[in-house]
This record gives structure tokens, sequence and C-alpha cells, in this order.
């Protein structure tokens, strides 16, 4: 949507350990990058963006393990900083780490809220999960979603006031990825 790369946050509950929150996941890695690149590259076989798929997968999902059992960075890095605040100490190295903005903060929904029996409200533009969130940062986005085996839903939130975003563009690219992922898949499979 913009472009480039940017600093992405996902939540990752850490309930394994006592009065705990949340940990971030770094959804944009080296990984989710090449194959970014790759999904761009016309050089680039379908066989290979798959490789290349899997690859970003398997290091998100250690990622978010990684979040889940206490070995995520950002908590740890917030808690430095404000230890440092606390002692009246400059640190250059998290200055510059915490002020890079957050232009996607993104997060799971649960599909299930209270009771099971009632199904989530349908209308004549989508389907409505009942929640979602806003953006972190001015000129970014906040996007929700649920992924079930009969729903993809996305809930994309983004102010008004920026110039940078807009969440109707940004539910249009979603589609296209979305698309062009089951096209990839298909190819391959035709090949097959």
């Amino acid at each position: 949507d913009s472009g480039r790369f940017n600093l992405t946050y996902e939540a990752s509950m850490t309930r394994l350990f006592r009065n705990s929150r949340t940990e971030t996941v770094r959804s944009c890695s080296i990984e989710s990058s090449a194959w970014i690149r790759a999904m761009e590259n016309s050089m680039i076989t379908n066989t290979e963006r798959i490789q290349l798929l899997r690859l970003a997968c398997d290091f998100h999902q250690q990622q978010y393990r990684d979040a889940m059992s206490g070995k995520g960075i950002d908590r740890h890095l917030f808690c430095l900083y404000v230890i440092s605040k606390y002692l009246k100490l400059d640190s250059p190295f998290l200055q510059n780490v915490l002020q890079e903005p957050w232009k996607l903060s993104t997060s799971q929904t649960p599909t299930q809220y209270g009771n099971p029996h009632v199904k989530s409200n349908t209308t004549a533009d989508g389907v409505s999960a009942g929640g979602g969130f806003g953006s972190v940062d001015q000129n970014g986005y906040g996007v929700s979603y649920i992924i079930s085996e009969d729903i993809i839903f996305f809930h994309i939130s983004s102010r008004r006031s920026s110039r940078e975003t807009d969440s109707q563009r940004f539910g249009r690219e979603i589609r296209k990825a979305l698309d062009d992922i089951r096209t990839l898949f298909e190819e391959t499979t035709k090949i097959a």
C-alpha cells in the first residue's frame, strides 16, 4: 500500500505467564520481504515463490512461538527504556529502536464472543465480527483479522486525517494479495 516495507506489530498473547499481556511479533521480516519481492519478480518461478512463502511462514511461526514463551524482544526493550527514564540515563540505542512508528498494527480476533450459538452479523456489504482496533500511528493502519474454516475477515481502520492511508484502498490491496496467493497455488497445481 505504501510502496515500501514498514515496521509491523502483531500482538502475541503470553498466557503462559502469570499477569502477562502481550508481546510483539515483528511480521515484516527478512523472510517475508524476500517472499514479497519474489511475488513481484517475473523471473522467479512459482515453485521458488512457494518455497519462499513456506520459509516466511515457518519463520513467522517460530517468532510467534518465541513471543508466546517469553523470548520476544519488544517488551524487554520497553522495560529497558522505562528503567533508563527512571534512572535519567539517555540511551541513543533505545531512542533509535523505539522511535520508528508501527505503520501496521495487527492481531487475530477470536471467532466467538460469549454465546457460541450466536453467529456474526451479516449485512449486504459483508460480515462483521463485531470488533477491531485503531491504528497506532497517525499514518498507519490497524487491522484485526479472523481466518477460520469458512470465513476470512479483516477489520481495517485508519485515520481520515492521514493523506497516506485509505482503509478501502488497503482492503483492495489485501484482496489482491490473497487472489495472487490463490493463483500461485492454482497455477502450481495445474503444472503438477
